[in-house]
């Protein structure tokens, strides 16, 4: 699939204030994708013409658009139903929103009162004075007791919110992990035994390759660590150059993200929710290791508002990625199918929400092109509500043969995550009309290098024990075709 060639300049935003006029205006309109606009005259003070939030922590922002709780609720509903969550939730979400707006006007009409009685006070001959400041001074305890009831009413509705997982697709399956629905069938798996042998699994052809090392992995850094060490390293250098170049093709301007991220972005794409478990966190510092760049990169944009004429925005970036795995004991020990640390190439999407199943397809074929360049048979998945992630609202799975387990397994995700990470994150955009509203955003793996390795050395690998690289991969590795063992 083509894209338009990515601008190697920094991309214009624009800055404002939370409630802009015109947000309202934004929400159920519909709007086409314009190319980027000419480079406008940066102002005094900004060299690249951008005008960007001063540093500092992001507040959180909703998750959903609150009105939906008033005006749609039986939808909410079915999205929960769908998840296989509480439906209830919502139930309670409507009695803390009424209470909340009810002590917000209980608040603002004493404070209204309050300063009413400020002007009389000002206004009083002396000798009314002190009977008007005793009733001043009782105003103000009223309006500081409604104000801690409004502020208690408010934190209440919005940790209740917190709870609330993005609505899924309505026409998003139903059911769990056991549930996906297969799509698609790329390419067949090899018939090992009409070639006269048994396949080997990954950790039996790295060693033989000197391209896996869990021994001192373990010895290093504990178990589910390795190293990858001569062709492996080189291996994942090449898918990363691969990987990028692709990338690059399609339109996406590379970044290489931090991989320590503040609790804002980590809590604003919603991970601290039901993965928190797998999260790695460094107390002394308050920062969070990232499970995949999507944190850092959905947080890239936190608290801006971007010109509408520059969506959709295309980033790729490649960052290590750090997993407790806390939920898997026992679970694929074997080899470096699931560890706790991995590099990855990862495509993020900023778009006009209208756009977001369009990109999100973009997304899935630009996972499917590149396991195609790699020869490796797959299924692509649609993965049910109950298995999807709080933030994703539809996710696609694809699944990479394996013969060392004789099954497929997960190679990479794509999920739409509409816009539930750029409310909370304060992510917005600003169309010609003016109106202000949140944008969509989208991530999808393109190359998560330790299960790719291991389908690699898996579905290429030969009877003397070599593998023969793929076409595409082997201007990345010095034009070799074969990888051979070290005996």
């Amino acid at each position: 699939m083509g894209g338009t060639t990515a601008d190697p300049r920094p991309p214009t935003l624009a800055t404002d204030t939370p409630g802009a006029p015109g947000e309202a205006a934004w929400a159920g309109s519909r709007f086409g994708c314009k190319a980027p606009p000419a480079r406008r005259r940066a102002p005094p003070g900004s060299p690249d013409g951008t005008d960007r939030p001063s540093g500092g922590d992001t507040k959180l922002g909703a998750v959903i658009d609150p009105k939906l709780i008033r005006t749609d609720p039986d939808r909410l509903r079915r999205a929960q139903a769908r998840r296989g969550e509480d439906t209830a939730l919502i139930d309670r979400l409507i009695e803390a929103d009424e209470a909340r707006r009810s002590a917000i006007g209980v608040f603002e009409d004493w404070r209204a009162q309050q300063k009413e009685l400020g002007k009389k006070v000002s206004r009083a001959a002396a000798s009314d004075k002190s009977k008007l400041l005793d009733e001043a001074k009782e105003l103000a305890a009223r309006v500081k007791s409604a104000e801690a009831g409004s502020s208690l009413a408010e934190a209440r509705f919005e940790e209740l919110l917190k709870l609330l997982p993005n609505p899924v697709f309505e026409d998003v399956p139903m059911g769990g992990e056991d549930d996906a629905v297969v799509l698609e069938t790329v390419g067949a798996p090899r018939d090992f035994a009409a070639e006269g042998f048994t396949p080997a699994d990954h950790e039996a052809i790295g060693r033989r390759l000197g391209a896996i090392d869990m021994e001192r992995g373990a010895k290093v850094s504990g178990s589910r660590f390795y190293f990858l060490t001569g062709v492996g390293a080189e291996l994942e250098l090449g898918l990363v150059q691969l990987a990028m170049a692709r990338a690059l093709a399609w339109g996406f301007t590379p970044i290489l993200p931090p991989a320590l991220v503040k609790q804002a972005a980590m809590e604003g794409t919603g991970f601290l929710g039901q993965a928190a478990q797998d999260v790695y966190h460094l107390p002394a510092d308050d920062l969070y290791l990232v499970g995949t760049s999507e944190v850092a990169l959905a947080a890239y944009h936190a608290g801006e508002i971007l010109d509408q004429a520059t969506l959709p925005r295309r980033y790729v970036g490649y960052s290590p990625c750090f997993r407790r795995e806390a939920g898997s004991y026992g679970q694929d020990t074997k080899g470096i199918f699931r560890v706790h640390w991995f590099d990855k190439v990862e495509m993020f999407v900023y778009c006009d929400p209208d756009q977001s199943q369009d990109e999100h397809q973009k997304l899935l074929d630009f996972e499917r092109q590149f396991l195609q360049l790699l020869e490796i048979p797959f299924q692509v998945l649609e993965v049910p509500a109950g298995d999807l992630g709080l933030s994703a609202a539809r996710k696609y799975d694809c699944y990479a043969w394996f013969p060392g387990q004789n099954r497929y397994r997960e190679v990479t995700s794509t999920s739409n995550c509409t816009e539930f990470q750029s409310r909370r994150l304060g992510v917005r955009a600003r169309r010609t009309d003016g109106a202000v509203g949140p944008v969509a955003t989208l991530n999808g793996t393109l190359c998560a290098m330790t299960r790719t390795i291991i389908a690699l050395l898996e579905n290429h690998q030969q009877a003397d024990g070599s593998v023969t690289l793929p076409a595409a991969l082997r201007p990345y590795l010095g034009g070799r075709e074969t990888l051979t063992p070290l005996d």
